[in-house]
């Protein structure tokens, strides 16, 4: 799987952006930076960057609209070719037109255990609370200041005697190695098998009279009382591959959609004869949209007439 493509969001010196820049250095890493990006031209952390023969763009939004910088930053990303956006200490509210873009693909971090202490001065409030632990976290970036899931926390011990400094300090540690290792486990999120099933399940649960059970060891997922319409497969049958089973309208479309793509589509062992197609999801990148369209459909094909008649599915294929 090719490595993920990063680019990294600041305002300031991009301490969490060098740690990353130092994490992706790593043979290992699945991801890399691909383009620094600063809402302020003297940014401490573009010298760092570019000394790391990382591409920098910089331009102030003193003056501008907040959904005409950002429209411009989002050109920036994608001619770079991102595949995500990663926010490490960029100090301005995006807005909701530049989150919906990157909805699911941008992370940030946050100096708190969140729910708590949203927003700014989260040492100080840590201590006046009198908290035993403080903490960073790692979550996705939504249209609520700091409310997207979390991926990740590490929690900091409260010294006696901690200012908001001497606090920041340590948290800051902690937000250097948290950062990268969510952003690795995130953006390799598509290989894990057990994800995978999850991703099918919810979509294949969402269909009227559905239920889940096991064919053979696999999990699967049937109308009640009547067939199987879809089978998770994880190195079944000899096979090195993950995919998701579904039924065909027979030979032809099989033979149809292998032509038109044999990676992604292929003919499963046992099943394949009985008009089932696989659709790999071990790839990377799987369209979860197509995904739940061969789902419906072939829901469809096995549903019994009068079910099938109660659903209306608007499906092009």
């Amino acid at each position: 799987m090719a490595k993920a493509r990063i680019a990294v969001l600041i305002s300031g010196r991009g301490s969490n952006m060098a740690a990353l820049v130092y994490a992706a250095k790593q043979p290992d890493c699945p991801f890399e930076i691909i383009l620094v990006a600063a809402n302020d031209p003297d940014a401490a952390g573009l010298a760092f960057a570019a000394a790391e023969n990382i591409p920098t763009f910089a331009q102030s939004h003193k003056g501008m609209k907040r959904a005409e910088f950002d429209a411009i930053l989002d050109t920036e990303i994608r001619k770079a070719k991102a595949d995500y956006v990663v926010l490490a200490g960029y100090m301005r509210l995006l807005s909701p037109e530049f989150v919906g873009k990157w909805e699911g693909r941008m992370l940030n971090i946050h100096p708190s255990l969140l729910p708590k202490y949203k927003g700014l001065d989260t040492h100080e409030r840590a201590l006046e609370a009198g908290d035993v632990v403080a903490g960073c976290s790692v979550h996705l970036v939504t249209a609520e200041l700091d409310d997207g899931p979390v991926l990740a926390q590490t929690e900091v011990a409260v010294m006696a005697g901690d200012t908001p400094d001497s606090l920041a300090a340590r948290v800051l540690i902690a937000e250097h190695q948290t950062y990268s290792r969510a952003l690795a486990a995130y953006v390799t999120r598509e290989l894990d098998p057990a994800w995978m099933l999850e991703q099918v399940r919810q979509r294949a649960m969402a269909l009227p009279g559905v239920e889940e059970r096991t064919s053979h060891g696999s999990p699967g997922f049937s109308i009640i009382g009547s067939k199987f319409f879809a089978l998770f497969s994880q190195y079944h049958h000899g096979s090195e591959r993950i995919a998701l089973l579904v039924k065909t309208s027979g030979p032809e479309e099989q033979s149809m959609l292998i032509e038109q793509d044999d990676d992604l589509y292929y003919l499963p062992p046992y099943y394949g004869p009985s008009g089932w197609i696989g659709i790999r999801l071990d790839l990377g990148q799987t369209d979860w949209e197509h995904i739940a369209g061969w789902l419906q459909k072939s829901w469809l094909i096995c549903a019994p007439a009068k079910l099938g008649k109660s659903f209306d599915i608007a499906a092009d294929f």
